[in-house]
């Protein structure tokens, strides 16, 4: 198993702060959250690599490293190149997870490569990284419920800013332990078997509510 693993570096997006805990754009932070505990791996300030950092070695995969950075959103590249250059982590050994409001909720979404989508944390990634070759794991966050308001121009980007920056609902909070599970299971699949395998078998999964 240990030869076919890519990833050794598992990066999670979020906003630092107590303001910004369990928001829609920190889920990337929360399924990072959720990967330590199953895999028990502690979590604590790394200067270095200005975020919360752990590593473990786990069984049938071998090392594994989890990175949230508290640089804020805009600016996670700086994060995530400090910690790659500290492990000469290459591009394609980083998986990214972080939100995507053009997934419905309970949806995901593996990739090897790709742009950045309008997402300022994958923006930042791909400037520090200096390439779009690394695998991602979007986590959709849909656009909300409210049509009338995203259909008035004017007010659109103060919706997203809500939206992304707002916290769960009481449905949606019951079914997170699910779309963490099921990100855990694809992440996993990763590890012991390969990307395009994972992609084949969770891309077209979802949690439904």
């Amino acid at each position: 198993m240990l030869e076919q693993q890519s990833i050794s570096l598992i990066v999670g997006l979020g906003n630092p702060g107590a303001e910004y805990d369990r928001t829609r754009h920190n889920i990337g932070f929360m399924a990072v959250d959720c990967l330590a505990t199953s895999w028990r791996i502690s979590l604590g300030k790394e200067k270095r690599f200005y975020g919360i950092f752990g590593e473990s070695r786990l069984d049938s995969i071998g090392k594994m490293r989890l990175l949230k950075p508290t640089t804020y959103m805009n600016v996670s590249g700086q994060s995530v190149r400090a910690c790659a250059d500290w492990f000469k982590c290459n591009p394609e050994n980083i998986l990214v997870i972080y939100d995507d409001m053009d997934l419905p909720l309970g949806k995901l979404r593996l990739r090897s490569s790709g742009s950045a989508g309008g997402h300022n944390g994958m923006k930042s990634i791909i400037s520090h990284l200096g390439t779009q070759n690394f695998p991602r794991l979007r986590l959709g966050i849909g656009r909300g419920s409210d049509k009338s308001d995203q259909a008035i121009a004017t007010k659109a980007n103060q919706n997203v800013t809500n939206h992304v920056l707002g916290g769960f609902s009481t449905m949606e909070n019951k079914v997170l332990p699910e779309i963490f599970d099921l990100a855990k299971s694809a992440v996993t699949s990763i590890l012991k078997d390969s990307l395009e395998k994972a992609m084949s078998l969770y891309n077209s999964r979802s949690i439904d509510f």
